[in-house]
């Protein structure tokens, strides 16, 4: 069973041209093409990073942290009490009215109590500014030095002025050295960053994260074991043009140095567009889906590639939208750009005023409090 779903994956009708095939990337006259077992190494590689990471976040980003005036703010003490923690855990982090009306009457304590034990309770989940700090650290000092050496690998290659030229050849490519090195140190960080997902910081576009780094790791293994390399590299450079940017203004913007924060990002999202909704449609995913075909017909790899490629601009929009919505919050003039897909920390004061909108909220039968009419709430409230 293995051995024919091994000889039907790898059949040469689903990755290669009519004509051409895995013979064609056997080494011969001195020259190296890529394989498919070279992918191997990237394994060891992402374990190398995650090493790597844990001693830089524990060493270099502290240093960036002082040295930028990373301050943590400072949380309450939490009172504990056997009663909310199993509630928390087991059932619910925002209980409703009618569960806080029966924890007030288990416990003692009033809605305004329960509401503010469970606020500070969420704030004690939610990762504190120094882990978002060391965490955006470590990522914009990868993403910088992957977009500088990607350029210097690239630089001198015509398919990067003339993209057409990536399949000249095909698939004939020789590797070399500068892009061997390039594909493995890219694709083992991103292995390990799908190995350290559950330890990092959960945001809102969680989901499209892992989306984006399988769809990543697909797309680079399948373009190196079928010899895209040329194709790969030219995606890889566009993708770090701008990410190192964003991880930069997060770093601003925990450090507190607002105006730095709001001058970066704004330079990121330019970059971004132009990178992103720009060259990677139109001039990349333009030559990847219609100048091959003119050359030869299309097949299963060619499908799958762009397929690939099709879902990466998918995302691309999707975090366009939320780039916009915060660059529509910067325009009036806003302090900071925040970042859409945080989790923000709760505050004594936006409970307090939520508290007091409840309160004046008309209900159907008049004005009540906590389920009683305002003559006889009096004796049901309960006082800090």
């Amino acid at each position: 069973m293995l051995s024919r779903l091994r000889e039907w994956f790898w059949n040469e009708r689903l990755w290669f041209p009519e004509g051409l095939g895995w013979a064609n990337l056997e080494g011969s006259d001195g020259l190296t093409y890529a394989k498919a077992a070279d992918l191997w190494v990237t394994l060891p590689i992402a374990l190398i990073f995650l090493i790597i990471r844990q001693i830089f976040e524990r060493t270099v980003a502290i240093q960036m942290a002082a040295a930028l005036g990373v301050k943590e703010k400072v949380r309450v003490r939490l009172e504990h009490n056997p009663t909310l923690e199993s509630f928390f855990r087991i059932s619910n982090k925002t209980p409703k009215q009618c569960e806080i009306e029966s924890l007030g009457k288990k416990t003692g304590y009033s809605d305004r109590q329960i509401h503010r034990w469970f606020r500070r309770r969420r704030n004690q989940e939610r990762p504190n500014k120094l882990k978002k700090f060391k965490e955006a650290s470590w990522r914009f000092t990868f993403y910088l030095l992957a977009f500088i050496a990607g350029l210097a690998a690239l630089i001198d290659k015509p398919w990067l002025y003339k993209m057409e030229e990536m399949w000249a050849g095909f698939p004939m490519l020789t590797l070399l050295p500068s892009q061997y090195w390039y594909y493995m140190i890219e694709l083992g960080f991103y292995i390990s960053l799908l190995f350290s997902v559950a330890s990092d910081i959960k945001r809102k576009d969680f989901k499209e994260q892992i989306v984006h780094h399988v769809a990543t790791i697909l797309l680079i293994s399948f373009s190196w074991c079928v010899n895209y390399i040329r194709a790969g590299t030219l995606i890889m450079l566009v993708h770090d043009a701008s990410d190192y940017l964003l991880e930069s203004a997060k770093m601003f913007n925990y450090a507190g140095w607002r105006k730095a924060c709001n001058y970066i990002f704004i330079l990121f999202a330019v970059v971004f567009m132009i990178t992103r909704l720009v060259i990677f449609p139109f001039w990349i995913l333009h030559c990847t889906w219609v100048y091959p075909v003119t050359v030869y017909p299309p097949f299963f790899g060619y499908y799958f590639f762009n397929g690939l490629l099709f879902v990466l601009q998918c995302l691309h929009i999707f975090w366009a939208v939320l780039i916009l919505r915060m660059a529509v919050k910067f325009l009036p003039g806003n302090n900071i750009v925040e970042d859409e897909r945080s989790d923000r920390e709760e505050t004594d004061s936006e409970d307090d005023e939520k508290e007091q909108e409840d309160r004046k909220a008309p209900m159907k039968n008049g004005p009540v409090q906590n389920g009683h009419s305002p003559l006889n709430n009096n004796h049901h409230r309960k006082t800090e």
